[in-house]
């Protein structure tokens, strides 16, 4: 066995952009759809009001890889950890420091979303909720369609003027903070939904033909984002996990029940994307909803490792030598 990579955050920086990050999305979406890649079911545990321990994974059998990604989120902070193992030997190949990565693995995962279902001719978005992943959803749209103006809102006004603010800064892009949800749904193509809201928010009619919307935030049974009426105007449903959704996702359980026929709408995006499909020109609505999922992050992970070994960069993890246990005192 020989000796797998340390790789640091800003390894991962240098080695990857969120735009190649959508590339190797595809790319691992691809294996899914062909039945060379599967997902570890999602798993955490609780404790201490509110910290979570959680495990995610994935088998690409294609590629002779598999992993698991793992952290406590707590109070006083996370540290994502990606583990890849060869899956013939058992051996460590990488381990990889996973801020980064995660967050361009939830906005390119948004990203492919809208490159699929989205009109092509798709110029403003509206990114809803200004926390940690905000930036990175605006951005990986921006990276699909020529985004032209980007409208912010958040309950909290410092929070949207200072997104806005990084929007202009760092993606060039036009960005307008604004005082009410209304105004900024006013004629966006694009809407991103990125919160921890517990209460939809976002009513069936509130947008008019045409818009694809992302929906990110609500990622268990205790939030939702949406009123499930609104999935009745899709004219196409995806996911990146469709168990996931059907296991947390409140509005769509909320919005399907029992109907299997209904639940049959919802297709995974590795299926869309194995298919080339396009957004139906008589679509009313499009809805991606993303759940988080291990092939998403074994994707890049298996991506960025082929970099840094391509460019001598990470460190060395120690060899590991087999001891028998002590077994007595």
């Amino acid at each position: 066995m020989s000796c797998g990579l340390w790789i640091s955050e800003a390894d991962v920086v240098s080695l990857m952009s969120l735009p190649e990050a959508i590339d190797a999305l595809r790319d691992g979406l691809r294996e899914e759809a062909a039945g060379r890649a599967a997902n570890m079911v999602k798993t955490h545990a609780t404790w201490d009001n509110g910290s979570t321990l959680h495990a995610i994974g994935a088998v690409f059998e294609g590629w002779g890889v598999v992993g698991t990604k793992t952290w406590a989120h707590t109070a006083g902070g996370a540290m994502p950890l990606l583990i890849l193992i060869d899956a013939q030997d058992g051996a460590v190949l990488a381990i990889i420091e996973a801020f980064a990565l995660g967050q361009m693995r939830t906005g390119g995962i948004s990203g492919l979303g809208a490159d699929v279902m989205a009109r092509a001719d798709a110029r403003r978005m509206a990114i809803v909720g200004a926390g940690k992943q905000s930036l990175a959803q605006v951005a990986a749209v921006a990276a699909v369609r020529p985004l032209d103006r980007v409208t912010v809102w958040s309950p909290t006004a410092a929070n949207r003027e200072a997104l806005a603010a990084r929007i202009e800064e760092i993606l060039r892009i036009e960005a307008i903070a604004t005082a009410t949800l209304d105004e900024a749904l006013d004629g966006a193509d694009v809407v991103t939904l990125a919160t921890r809201a517990r209460t939809p928010f976002l009513t069936r009619d509130a947008l008019p033909r045409g818009v694809h919307i992302n929906a990110v935030g609500a990622i268990t049974p205790e939030r939702a984002e949406f009123e499930p009426a609104l999935l009745e105007r899709a004219g196409v449903l995806a996911a990146d996990s469709v168990p996931q959704v059907r296991k947390l996702s409140r509005e769509f359980i909320e919005a399907l029940g029992d109907d299997e026929g209904a639940w049959a709408r919802l297709r995974p995006l590795s299926a869309l994307v194995a298919a080339s499909t396009t957004r139906p020109a008589d679509a009313d609505l499009t809805v991606f909803k993303a759940m988080g999922m291990g092939i998403s992050d074994l994707s890049l992970g298996i991506a960025v490792l082929k970099r840094a070994r391509a460019a001598g960069l990470g460190r060395p993890l120690p060899e590991v030598k087999r001891q028998a246990p002590r077994l007595t005192a």
